[in-house]
C-alpha cells in the first residue's frame, strides 16, 4: 500500500513537471538560443567566454519560457476552442491560470536576475523588453486585431541577438541591429508558411492571420517578397559590415538560394499545403544553419588555418 502511494505521488509529480514544461513551449526556444549564440560569437570575434555564454543562454531560456507561459495564459480561450490545442495544460485544467502566472513571474525574475548579475543590466533589460513586447504588443494588441500581427510582432523574436551582443560588449552597434533585422524579415515567411497549414484553425477562433483575411495567394506573394528581402540582408554581414567571411558567405548563398526556391514554388502553388509545410520546416533549418555558420566562421583558429 505504501509502495503504491509512493508510486502514485511520483507519477503525479512527473505529470506536474511535464505540464509546466509544456507551458514553456520548449520546441521554440532552441532557435532563439542559437541566434543569441551567433550574435555573441561575432561580438567576441570567436573568443567566447564559456561561462558568459552559458549564463546568457540560461537567462535567455528563462525569458523566452516566461513569455511563452504568459502567452498560454492569455490564449487559453483560443486553445480550448481548437481541438488541436484543447489538451494543453491550461485548457485541459491540468494547471490553473494563477499557478501558471506565478510560474511565469518566477521565470522572468530569474532571467533578469541572472543576466543582470552575471552579464550586465543592458542584456537583462533587453530580455525583459522581449517579454513585454511579446505579451503587450503581439499577444494582446496585434494577434487578434490585424493580419500584420506576425510582421510587427516578429520584433519580439528578433531581440535575442541584441541580448547576446549586449552581454558580450555592454552596448549595441550596427551589427546586432542587422541580425535583428534579418530575423525580423525571416519571421513572416517562417510563420505564414505555418499559418497556411493552420488556416482553418485560425479562422475557427477568429484570429486574423493573413491567409484567413487575404487568402492563400496573397500570403504566398508576401512570403516571396519577405524571402527576397531576407536573403540580401543575410549577405550584409559580409559586405559592407565585414564581420563574416568566406565560409559564412558560401553557406548563406546556398541557404538563401534554397529559401527563394521553396518560396517561389509556394508562390506558384499557394494552395499546396505540402509546399507550405516544406517551407516552414526549411525556414527553421535555414536560420539554425545560418547561425551555426556565423559561429564557425568567427572561430579564430579557423581563420589562422585559412
Amino acid at each position: 500500500m505504501i509502495g503504491s502511494n509512493i508510486a502514485r505521488q511520483n507519477h503525479n509529480l512527473s505529470d506536474t513537471i511535464r505540464n509546466y514544461f509544456q507551458l514553456t513551449k520548449p520546441r521554440i526556444i532552441p532557435l532563439l538560443l542559437i541566434t543569441t549564440a551567433a550574435s555573441m560569437a561575432i561580438a567576441s570575434q570567436g573568443r567566447l567566454d564559456p561561462l558568459l555564454l552559458l549564463v546568457t543562454l540560461i537567462g535567455g531560456t528563462l525569458a523566452a519560457a516566461s513569455a511563452q507561459v504568459m502567452n498560454c495564459i492569455y490564449d487559453r480561450d483560443i486553445d480550448y476552442t481548437m481541438v488541436r490545442t484543447r489538451k494543453r495544460p491550461l485548457p485541459s485544467g491540468n494547471i490553473q491560470p494563477q499557478h501558471a502566472l506565478i510560474f511565469a513571474i518566477i521565470l522572468g525574475v530569474l532571467s533578469f536576475s541572472i543576466l543582470a548579475l552575471f552579464a550586465n543590466f543592458l542584456a537583462a533589460s533587453l530580455a525583459m523588453s522581449g517579454i513585454v513586447f511579446y505579451m503587450l504588443i503581439y499577444t494582446h494588441w496585434l494577434k487578434r486585431h490585424t493580419s500584420q500581427n506576425i510582421v510587427i510582432g516578429g520584433a519580439a523574436g528578433a531581440i535575442p541577438p541584441l541580448v547576446g551582443w549586449a552581454a558580450v560588449t555592454g552596448d549595441l552597434s550596427l551589427t546586432p541591429w542587422l541580425l535583428f533585422t534579418l530575423i525580423f524579415l525571416w519571421t513572416p515567411p517562417h510563420f505564414w508558411a505555418l499559418a497556411l497549414m493552420l488556416k482553418e484553425d485560425y479562422a475557427q477562433v477568429g484570429v486574423p492571420m493573413l491567409p484567413v483575411v487575404s487568402g492563400e495567394e496573397a500570403t504566398a506573394n508576401q512570403i516571396w517578397i519577405y524571402s527576397l528581402l531576407t536573403v540580401p540582408c543575410s549577405l550584409l554581414l559580409i559586405f559592407p559590415l565585414h564581420v563574416a567571411g568566406f565560409i559564412y558567405a558560401a553557406i548563406a548563398l546556398v541557404l538563401g538560394y534554397l529559401l527563394l526556391l521553396k518560396s517561389w514554388h509556394l508562390k506558384q502553388n499557394p494552395l499546396d499545403n505540402q509546399l507550405a509545410r516544406d517551407l516552414f520546416k526549411y525556414s527553421i533549418l535555414y536560420m539554425m544553419i545560418l547561425c551555426a555558420a556565423i559561429v564557425v566562421d568567427s572561430l579564430p583558429l579557423l581563420h589562422l588555418t585559412l
